[in-house]
């Protein structure tokens, strides 16, 4: 068993930036962040494994940054240039497996924390 517990969300105009982070009970190979916005389905950010590689969604690419420490068990999502879009409740996700994509299932989910850009 994983437990993840998010903090950073919160509210910031557009263009602005925050910072995610997620922490694990324990090491787990992937991690990743979703997010869902009401009447929305989950959309697949980006997803890092303990070995760095890393996947983003094409709608985060250039703006959003995954990062994770390993030694603190501890996942971050650097959001810049945010957008009223990216309003959502932000999840972040982990799962014990090679196969390291937004796609897969994923085991463990935290709670949420809800990040909300104003335009």
């Amino acid at each position: 068993q994983v437990e993840l517990v998010e903090s950073g969300g919160g509210s910031v105009e557009a263009g602005g930036s925050l910072r995610l982070s997620c922490v694990a009970s324990r090491s787990i190979y992937c991690m990743g962040w979703f997010r869902q916005d009401a009447g929305k389905g989950r959309e697949g950010i980006a997803t890092i494994t303990v070995k760095g590689s890393t996947t983003y969604a094409e709608s985060v690419k250039g703006r959003f940054t995954i990062s994770k420490d390993n030694a603190k068990n501890t996942l971050y999502l650097q959001m810049n240039s945010l957008k009223p879009e990216d309003t959502a409740m932000y999840y972040c996700a982990a799962v014990d497996a090679i196969s390291c994509t937004a796609t897969r299932n994923f085991d463990y989910w935290g709670q949420g924390t809800q990040v909300t850009v104003s335009s």
